[in-house]
């Protein structure tokens, strides 16, 4: 095991049981530009409760990343963003970080330790938890992914899809109250994109997905945020946002579909059936 690390005080951690009929995140009127000046977020508002899973959609350069690295104190730094109404100060980052589980989009960005078990170890070991108490999170989270075989195994040499559950096994070993997740399904085939988004489905966390996946939002969103060109300009039931096809048109984004002479093809021969 790595080496240990102070853990903070409980004093600098203020109990969450005096919260739990906030919002798990809460954004208001947040605005950001980056240091060239491009302003990327206008006005942003909206709140996200226990047990939601909601999407966050939008075309490239909409501003979902840039929203995203706000919610733990990446980005940003004052009181338009709050967990279970705690500001994102510097202050409050190191609990803020443990309640809020981000998940990067290549999972070659999480993933740095010679094994899957010392990725898996980092953030509790961070916390000053006692080495006991970080193999037990680890075997968790591992467990809860079904990667619990893959503790010894070189992370470098796992699959994109086996490397994606690692990372939610990182941020899981945290015991967060959010994931929010960038784009969890991109570059999966079938069978891994189908296995995540059971994954998430079974997970008990509140979740923001951002994600260009609209067919994955529809099974496992009820909820869904469309922001485009850093503006919140849509945020409601799943189901009637993607049927407003001249909503989801009007802000680059649309349906899968399969052309009518696809659908009917005729028998299907399967190798092997009998």
């Amino acid at each position: 095991m790595p080496v240990y690390h102070p853990r903070p005080s409980s004093a600098a951690l203020p109990p969450l049981t005096e919260a739990r009929h906030t919002p798990v995140i809460e954004v208001s009127h947040l605005h950001f530009s980056y240091a060239d000046g491009h302003k990327a977020l206008h006005d942003i508002t909206f709140s996200i409760h226990a047990g939601e899973k909601v999407a966050l959609v939008g075309p490239n350069g909409a501003g979902k990343s840039t929203l995203m690295l706000h919610l733990n104190g990446i980005l940003g730094g004052d009181d338009h963003v709050r967990v279970y109404d705690l500001p994102t100060i510097k202050a409050n980052l190191p609990r803020i970080r443990a309640l809020v589980g981000l998940v990067f989009q290549n999972p070659d960005d999480q993933l740095f330790s010679p094994t899957v078990l010392e990725d898996v170890a980092f953030g509790p070991l961070h916390m000053g938890l006692p080495e006991a108490d970080v193999r037990q999170r680890v075997q968790a989270a591992l467990a809860q992914v079904g990667m619990s075989a893959y503790a010894q195994r070189l992370s470098h040499h796992l699959s994109v899809g086996e490397k994606k559950r690692i990372t939610i096994a990182t941020v899981l070993s945290m015991q967060p109250e959010l994931l929010a997740l960038d784009e969890p399904s991109a570059g999966l085939d079938p069978r891994a994109r189908r296995q995540l988004i059971e994954l998430l489905r079974q997970l008990p966390q509140t979740m923001l997905i951002s994600t260009h996946d609209l067919l994955m939002v529809g099974e496992l969103c009820p909820r869904a945020l469309i922001i485009d060109t850093g503006r919140l300009v849509a945020d409601g039931n799943t189901a009637e946002i993607l049927s407003d096809a001249q909503l989801l048109h009007s802000h680059g984004l649309e349906l899968p579909h399969i052309p009518a002479t696809l659908r009917f093809p005729g028998p299907v021969t399967v190798s092997g059936s009998s």
